[in-house]
């Protein structure tokens, strides 16, 4: 099997976003025009590690990044779950400490779950878009290719979340306004970091010897082949 000198550090990278970005996530933050969580200043970075990913190792590899992802999100969450629950000793500080905890850590299960789901979805189709439209065009339009599967995957994921996590606790108004501007603000990053995605393909391929096109790929996504 190929070895690779960065992909670790790039699955390393990834999950830090991924996981901070979940963290931030519990505060509603108001930037200009935009409302939005603050997960959002983070989250789009992981949809671009996830385009330099598939575009130059494949969609193969991209997958077993996403499940890394996954499995640590879901662990950090557990973790946090547990400290949450377990009994905090009676001093002042310590009475403060654990509400401050319960009030950013402390998620809720559906909010978990709608995040989980929401990730999981938007990532692999993501993923998916990228590696097909890397065929079909013969690696031409990187841009073109990661926009618009940003376009897709970036919808679903933030649709999901919101529908999963909010629907029903905040008024429809408000989960549009939030969808609008989470979803133009996630695109628009992508699109001002494109030349930033350009150069991290271009030193990648160099540096790996990899420019990887998935002709025979299995897409799914539960497959370990």
């Amino acid at each position: 099997m190929k070895s690779y000198r960065y992909l670790d550090l790039i699955t390393a990278l990834f999950v830090v976003v991924l996981i901070v970005s979940n963290i931030a996530s519990t505060k509603v933050v108001l930037v200009g025009p935009f409302t939005f969580d603050g997960g959002t200043l983070l989250f789009p970075l992981a949809y671009i590690f996830g385009d330099v990913l598939t575009e130059v190792y494949g969609y193969k590899k991209s997958r077993r990044v996403i499940w890394t992802g996954f499995f640590m999100l879901l662990l950090s969450t557990l973790t946090f779950g547990l400290v949450n629950t377990l009994p905090t000793p009676t001093d002042e500080f310590s009475q403060k400490s654990a509400e401050a905890f319960a009030t950013i850590l402390g998620l809720v299960p559906r909010i978990v779950l709608a995040s989980l789901v929401a990730y999981f979805v938007g990532e692999f189709v993501n993923s998916y878009i990228l590696a097909r439209l890397k065929v079909a065009t013969n690696g031409r339009w990187l841009a073109l290719r990661t926009i618009a599967s940003t376009l897709v995957g970036q919808g679903l994921d933030t649709a999901l979340f919101l529908l999963l996590a909010f629907y029903g606790v905040w008024d429809n108004s408000l989960l549009w306004t939030v969808f609008v501007s989470n979803y133009v603000f996630k695109v628009g990053i992508e699109v001002l970091f494109t030349p930033l995605t350009y150069t991290a393909v271009g030193f990648l391929k160099r540096a790996e010897q990899e420019d990887y096109y998935d002709h025979h790929t299995n897409f799914n996504p539960f497959s370990a082949r």
